[in-house]
């Protein structure tokens, strides 16, 4: 789709083919085609068609409001999750020192949108012509563009110092494709630096796989995970007026709001777990080490990013069997939503052989496989199996002060 395209799409004409598109989405792709073709031509109809296939697609993303916006398919694949979004919007607005925001790099506007229904003021850039398009008619289309300001402009050119934040998500993508190298960035990781070194206070949306080193010192760097799966991190930095230290709930008590980004010899760390809106701030909480108990603790994928194990086992009461390894064990069932808790039945030194046997006496037939610092192949290893059984278990590959061990559990949900 190009923008004379797009653009057509936007006049009642336009309109027309979506709405007739939006019925046929899922159907035979040569009958929709057809269908369409009776009334329209060939560009407008594969406009109609591909933005009636993306907002299907956008619903996992957005809910409701994917029935009314626009995208592309960059777009789209880099777009904030709503959930997300919107967090990250309530704790900028929440913030102490005015709500003009500067978005660049705003891609279809996920985030400008999240940050306006916050009650931010928002001049959103973006470099590509088509994707200002898309953006602007989502501000529109949701009624936010009293807030919004959409325009065409390279991101280096902004001056942020005229804005209480900077936000930016630099795209990561490549002609390659997905890159997670800062410095294959668009912009590239030095510009953005330059760009947070002159802004009175500036959130960075990363992919949560960034590399400590690239991390500035002065700045708090928030993990993000959704229903369990990271998602992505957010680095808050004031470098122009420096920054209060935040004072947020270590326990999950829920959302922290009003807290600004904090400062020290190196990154304050936390994690952020959505829906639910707990965080959990790093307090440089060490686990003991000892031996497998009755119960092993799966830490959340974003406690584990922001190196906050040891948080999440003292608030467990345990420890860990292998002092560089993520898995946490004890000997009481404690409910938290910072890791998912497994009954462990028994602990084996890995051996395919002695796996089997052992499986085929507890007759389980069914099993789900997780590992950690294991060089095991788990789709090898399920068919070497060779399950029969009607019970299920959960096998988790793992080191035990580094012998490979595996251990047979069961899940053991919050009572």
């Amino acid at each position: 789709m190009d923008l004379d395209a797009f653009t057509e799409l936007l006049t009642p004409r336009g309109q027309r083919a979506l709405a007739e598109a939006v019925e046929v989405v899922g159907a035979d792709p040569v009958a929709a085609a057809t269908r369409l073709r009776r009334s329209y031509d060939a560009g407008l109809t594969s406009a109609a068609l591909t933005q009636a296939a993306l907002r299907e697609r956008a619903k996992a993303k957005f809910g409701a409001d994917a029935a009314l916006m626009y995208f592309t398919p960059h777009g789209l694949e880099q777009a904030t999750r709503a959930e997300a979004g919107a967090h990250r919007a309530r704790r900028l607005a929440g913030t102490a020192g005015g709500t003009r925001v500067v978005d660049v790099c705003c891609g279809i506007g996920g985030d400008f949108l999240a940050l306006a229904r916050a009650g931010c003021v928002v001049d959103a850039v973006d470099l590509d012509p088509l994707t200002v398009a898309v953006a602007r008619a989502n501000a529109e289309a949701l009624g936010l563009a009293d807030r919004v300001t959409v325009r065409q402009a390279d991101a280096a050119t902004v001056s942020p110092e005229d804005y209480d934040w900077l936000f930016a998500d630099p795209a990561r993508r490549t002609s390659r494709g997905r890159t997670f190298d800062p410095m294959a960035y668009s912009p590239p990781w030095p510009v953005v630096l330059d760009l947070v070194a002159r802004a009175r206070r500036a959130c960075l949306k990363v992919a949560p796989g960034i590399p400590y080193e690239f991390i500035p010192g002065e700045a708090e760097a928030e993990w993000v995970s959704y229903k369990g799966e990271v998602k992505e991190a957010a680095l808050w930095t004031s470098p122009a007026e420096g920054a209060a230290r935040a004072e947020g709930p270590t326990r999950g008590e829920g959302p922290t709001r009003g807290e600004g980004p904090t400062r020290g010899e190196g990154p304050t760390r936390r994690a952020t777990l959505l829906p639910g809106g707990e965080t959990l701030v790093a307090r440089g909480a060490e686990a003991p080490t000892g031996p497998v108990g009755r119960f092993v603790y799966e830490p959340d994928g974003a406690a584990i990013r922001a190196h906050l194990v040891g948080e999440v086992a003292e608030m467990v009461g345990g420890r860990l069997p292998d002092p560089m390894i993520a898995y946490i064990t004890g000997d009481e069932p404690f409910d938290t939503p910072w890791a998912a808790r497994y009954a462990v039945e028994e602990v084996l030194p890995f051996s395919l052989k002695r796996l089997r046997a052992t499986l085929r006496e507890r007759q389980v037939g069914n099993v789900v496989i997780k590992k950690r610092a294991s060089a095991v192949d788990i789709e090898r290893l399920r068919n070497d199996l060779r399950l029969s059984g009607d019970k299920s278990a959960v096998i988790i590959l793992t080191r035990i002060m580094d012998k490979p061990s595996a251990l047979i559990c069961h899940p053991s949900p919050p009572a």
